[in-house]
């Protein structure tokens, strides 16, 4: 079982999730979210107009994998809270999370917030999907032990890629179908066949690592959260924010946040 985490820090945190495709922000009182944006990255005027207009935090916590030029852009309406931005990095352990990454410090911050995210949302074993501009699954042992994952072209990447590297796919809206019959059908199930057994495969390693009588939990987020999840055979749930729950947790769990000295992956 999850050992529960006792709040050491008093306040209200402003935490962000810088992704490559969206910037996901929310306001946390301690006991749930009070606001929670989300925004494309190509609306980033907005992003910063949203971000100065909310109530001033005690904490400001930030996990980017988006780029130093997004921290610059960041920087200025931040600064009007005159609370010091704390910009996360993977650390070896964590909030109940032990990292077994090769260089912990490389792993990316965004799969690090989720795991700790996943191990105060979830009991016991589970992956945890992250369903972005990249895929990722990474295993979490019952005991709070990052096993390791994998990464992936998204969802929407694969489709790119096809349209763009062959003369005759189109980047279509198809459906997911038992017998796809036309060119976007077959690129939408052959796509989501490729997500859901990546996860499907990576659910039987963890099962075997954890010594599990049953399929580990799998907790999916990212904005190919539902439609990937629609294509899994295995039981799931999707979390709306996982990152975000992360780096509020790292936030509540006390000041032991450590300050991002580059970018992982």
């Amino acid at each position: 079982m999850t050992t529960p985490m006792t709040n050491h820090f008093a306040g209200t945190v402003l935490a962000i999730d810088c992704g490559n495709t969206r910037l996901k922000w929310g306001l946390h009182d301690g006991a749930s979210w009070t606001r929670i944006g989300v925004i494309g990255r190509d609306e980033l005027d907005v992003a910063v107009s949203a971000l100065a207009d909310l109530p001033h935090p005690d904490r400001i916590l930030i996990a980017n994998v988006a780029g130093a030029g997004l921290r610059v852009l960041l920087d200025k309406p931040l600064a009007r809270f005159a609370v010091q931005s704390e910009w996360l990095a993977s650390a070896p352990s964590q909030c109940g999370v032990t990292n077994e990454y090769e260089h912990p410090e490389k792993l990316g911050v965004d799969r690090w917030c989720a795991l700790i995210g996943a191990r105060h949302l979830q009991p016991g074993a589970c992956l945890v999907v992250g369903a972005g501009t990249a895929t990722t699954v990474d295993m979490l042992s019952a005991d709070g032990h990052f096993l390791g994952g994998v990464i992936l072209p998204g969802f929407e990447l694969m489709k790119r890629s096809l349209a763009e590297n062959t003369a005759a796919l189109p980047f279509a809206e198809g459906a997911y179908v038992n017998r796809p019959r036309n060119t976007a059908d077959a690129i939408e199930t052959g796509v989501l066949h490729a997500q859901a057994g990546a996860i499907e495969r990576m659910a039987v390693q963890l099962q075997k690592l954890a010594g599990l009588r049953k399929p580990p939990a799998c907790l999916v987020s990212g904005g190919a959260a539902q439609q990937i999840a629609a294509a899994l055979g295995m039981p799931f749930r999707v979390v709306d924010h996982l990152v975000l729950e992360g780096v509020a947790r790292i936030a509540l769990h006390g000041r032991d946040a450590v300050v991002a000295a580059g970018r992982g992956n």
